[in-house]
């Protein structure tokens, strides 16, 4: 019987979670919608989650590219098919690589950086605070961090597209014997719109999941220090299963055509 009583609480407390979760969810997107709208303090977490996180990105984005086109081309002299390397590199910097190394990048230094500072927070009863104040604590501190990771993500990875393309063309051109204007002329003529736009539409998907996860972990996080340390550690595990996750699912509505 002990068996059956472990595993009836380990399912009541995987609803009770789920059901936190939901009801998060659904107060966070209500918010979102109603006045008042802080922007200032929007305008602050973009800087904060955008452009404070363009150095890691870029960095990653550029080797990711590089690395990708060096191992297309010794995949693809097996087959004859080098020339396959620019084509190969774009498409899959654009709908795949650019933004899911931006959203797991991001989601380790902001959604760890959301958790932690929302923890401190509760723990130290500074959201309790808010609330005698007559301030909504969704509207305060939730929706400015969902909305500007959701704002500033496709421009991560629109710019993260173009670092990671341009890796692949140094790599091209100086390791690899590419002709630069033939390598420029295939990357241009192959890309399609709807292949960086379904790489943007997933970068909105993945900044929502990344400030909402740091948020709702960091908001009931509980037991002082240890507390925060164990939010922030969750949010980060949670953000980066739900952009997997979440990538598949984009990725089979996008191209089930």
């Amino acid at each position: 019987m002990n068996i059956f009583a472990t595993v009836g609480r380990l399912v009541l407390s995987i609803c009770a979670e789920v059901g936190r979760l939901v009801l998060f969810f659904k107060d966070t997107t209500t918010h979102i919608f109603l006045p008042p709208i802080y922007f200032r303090l929007i305008v602050d977490q973009m800087i904060r989650i955008g452009y404070n996180s363009l150095p890691v990105v870029g960095l990653t984005a550029f080797f990711t590219g590089g690395v990708l086109a060096l191992q297309i081309y010794i995949g693809g002299s097996r087959f004859n098919a080098e020339s396959l390397v620019s084509t190969i590199v774009a498409l899959g910097i654009t709908r795949e690589l650019g933004p899911v190394m931006a959203g797991l990048m991001v989601a380790g230094r902001v959604s760890a950086a959301i958790a932690a500072e929302l923890g401190t927070m509760r723990v130290t009863e500074q959201i309790d605070a808010l609330v005698t104040l007559s301030t909504n604590p969704f509207k305060y501190l939730v929706v400015p961090r969902v909305v500007a990771a959701f704002l500033t993500l496709p421009i991560l990875v629109l710019i993260a597209d173009i670092i990671g393309i341009m890796g692949g063309f140094i790599v091209g051109t100086s390791s690899l014997g590419f002709n630069a204007s033939v390598y420029i002329r295939k990357t241009v003529d192959f890309i399609q719109f709807d292949d960086v736009f379904s790489g943007l539409v997933k970068a909105a998907a993945f900044g929502f999941i990344i400030a909402f996860m740091g948020c709702y972990h960091g908001f009931h996080s509980r037991g002082g220090a240890q507390g925060v340390g164990r939010a922030t550690t969750n949010a980060v595990v949670g953000a980066s299963v739900l952009i997997l996750a979440a990538n598949y699912i984009l990725t089979s509505l996008l191209f089930s055509s």
